[in-house]
């Protein structure tokens, strides 16, 4: 590519960042990256009704998490700027004025009343050539009446004007030639006076130019706009500098049926958004990525394969690879399911790579919620004790229980607490305490128990020596009544590598209740 290679993401202020915006944003850096090019990150708060307090803040604090640098914009900086686009309004009114002058567009004084009676009078009704001289507008009223309306301070719109009968062909890196008759567009709202302020689709247009935009990389729900876009940049005569388009695919419900949406994520209990979100406007809470325990890289990893595949087989990638291997001609044109449960297989395969040592104090943090002070070796010695241990949880769409592997640092605790808390109550009712603790066993844990007490050392190893040893004269299998006085239940690490944690004292203190209990 002879010219440098400029991208944007450009999201709108008007609430949080939606997981799909996220994946078009890595799509973007990806794209960026690979060809040594910039990523620019702009605001687009035209639609000033809409605008959320924080969201903004929000957005940028969601890619500092997921690691996704921009390359200048706002909070960034740069040579291209104001990046918000509220903040270039006379840039704006410059081309609103251009496009008037030469013909291209035109002032409409419809007010929204007069739109919706139109609306309920002609069914399908699209404000085109076909209708546009029946609705109150300068191309309708005349010069004369127009000024008039203007100098009285009449609101206003200046809409795009569509020839009709135009084949306009959408050059598109995914999805090939893509052609659109111009009749079935309609003779879109370019700027408002109400607050002097464009539409997306002339600030979309005037700041891709003017910030040198190469290819425009968005999701396939901007296709339909496409055609509108080529048209501006030939109404200004930018078409030699008209970026390239990519469109990607949806991401679709996790049935398959639809757009992913919050309600999708509502009920089969996964988050939608990559942080939590307080909503300022309805006071509701959402859940994020970074609150239920992923990690950024397998956020990353998990979008980075929903309508892209390289094709060689490998899903666990860095971002240094996804870089390397990106490529946009590779991308589905067909929607990707949101399969959330391979999203819990990603984060478990990143969790397990980690060092130990780097998983030590998310440990510490989860038992802390827990009320539970505990050193960072401790939480080392957990971690690699039960990290290979599959939880039960309920499905959410059918309620059913099921197993899964850990997946994230909370799974551990309903599967941990034991190392804490010391059993309190037997349930003879439970069957692996029922079918484990026999007439025999009382006798065996008090054996058991003395083979510990004159143990010279107390680690995993000098136990399981003399404890095999006694195994085998014996030939008892003392091992799951051992359990029962640990843990309480059938569940828990090696035996002596949780007495060796638990220590001496705590052990036989444990067993000496549990045959008192027991009997």
């Amino acid at each position: 590519m002879s010219q440098k290679v400029r991208v944007r993401f450009a999201p709108s202020p008007t609430g949080p960042l939606h997981i799909g915006g996220v994946r078009t944003a890595l799509y973007n850096y990806l794209f960026a990256r690979q060809h040594g090019g910039d990523l620019i990150f702009r605001i687009e708060d035209t639609d000033s009704q809409r605008l959320v307090p924080g969201a903004e803040d929000y957005i940028i604090e969601a890619f500092d998490w997921l690691g996704i640098k921009f390359d200048e914009g706002v909070s960034f900086g740069g040579e291209h700027g104001p990046y918000r686009q509220s903040e270039r309004r006379d840039i704006y009114r410059k081309y609103v004025n251009q496009l008037l002058d030469n013909g291209r567009a035109y002032i409409a004084f419809d007010t929204p009343e007069e739109l919706d009676a139109k609306r309920n009078e002609v069914e399908n009704f699209q404000y085109d050539a076909s209708t546009r001289l029946g609705m109150r507008n300068s191309l309708s009223l005349g010069g004369e009446e127009t000024q008039r309306l203007l100098d009285a301070g009449t609101p206003y719109t200046v809409r795009f004007k569509i020839e009709p009968g135009e084949d306009v062909h959408v050059d598109d890196i995914i999805r090939g030639d893509v052609v659109i008759n111009s009749s079935i567009l309609d003779d879109k709202v370019l700027y408002k006076s109400a607050d002097d302020l464009p539409t997306y689709h002339l600030a979309n247009i005037v700041d891709d130019h003017l910030m040198e935009v190469t290819h425009v990389i968005r999701g396939e729900e901007w296709l339909p706009s496409a055609p509108l876009h080529v048209l501006l940049y030939r109404a200004f005569g930018w078409q030699d500098t008209m970026p390239r388009f990519a469109h990607l695919p949806l991401l679709l419900k996790p049935t398959g049926n639809g757009k992913l949406s919050k309600r999708d994520g509502d009920k089969f209990g996964f988050p939608v958004f990559p942080l939590l979100w307080n909503d300022p406007k309805s006071g509701t809470t959402s859940m994020g990525y970074r609150e239920q325990g992923y990690l950024p890289q397998a956020v990353l990893n998990f979008l980075a394969l929903l309508g892209w595949n390289p094709g060689d087989g490998k899903e666990i990638l860095t971002l240094e690879e996804m870089v390397e291997k990106f490529d946009l001609t590779k991308c589905s044109k067909a929607g990707a399911k949101f399969d959330f449960v391979k999203g819990w297989w990603f984060n478990r395969e990143y969790l397990l790579a980690l060092p130990t040592a780097e998983v030590a104090p998310m440990v510490v943090d989860m038992l802390r919620e827990q009320n539970i002070e505990a050193t960072a070796e401790q939480a080392a010695a957990i971690w690699d004790m039960m990290k290979t241990k599959n939880i039960e949880y309920t499905d959410a769409q059918s309620q059913q229980t099921k197993k899964r592997n850990i997946s994230f640092v909370s799974d551990l605790w309903p599967l941990c607490d034991f190392f804490f808390i010391a059993p309190q109550t037997f349930n003879r009712e439970d069957k692996f305490v029922r079918k484990n603790w026999t007439e025999n066993s009382a006798e065996e844990m008090r054996a058991l128990r003395d083979i510990l007490a004159a143990l010279p050392a107390f680690d995993a190893e000098t136990q399981r020596a003399a404890v095999d040893a006694w195994v085998a004269e014996k030939g008892c299998k003392p091992w799951n009544a051992w359990r029962v006085c640990l843990v309480g239940q059938g569940k828990g690490p090696d035996m002596h590598e949780l007495a060796a944690f638990l220590g001496r004292e705590e052990t036989l203190r444990r067993m000496d209740y549990a045959i008192a209990q027991l009997g």
